[in-house]
């Protein structure tokens, strides 16, 4: 990812809660609960998580109503506090 990352790790990160919203909000809930999930195990406010282009599409790759039902991440956490996400 980069070379200047304090923490770097891989998280498989579980998207069963998703199936409980509406079908037409389960992939903008997915968002959603990667962006928490990130928040409480990186120790960083949600504002600070940058999510990665192939990350996204890849939640959003069957449509709306049908996400994944686990994703592994790779995240980075440098010095000024933001983290990276990316598709591991």
């Amino acid at each position: 990812m980069a070379d200047d990352a304090v923490t770097e790790q891989i998280y498989t990160i579980p998207l069963r809660s998703v199936k409980e919203a509406p079908r037409w909000k389960r992939s903008t809930r997915a968002v959603k609960v990667v962006r928490d999930y990130l928040t409480r195990h990186m120790k960083v406010d949600p504002e600070m998580i940058k999510m990665d282009k192939t990350l996204n599409e890849k939640l959003w790759e069957r449509g709306s109503e049908k996400p994944p039902l686990s994703i592994r991440v790779r995240a980075a956490k440098f010095e000024d506090g933001e983290v990276q996400a990316e598709l591991a």
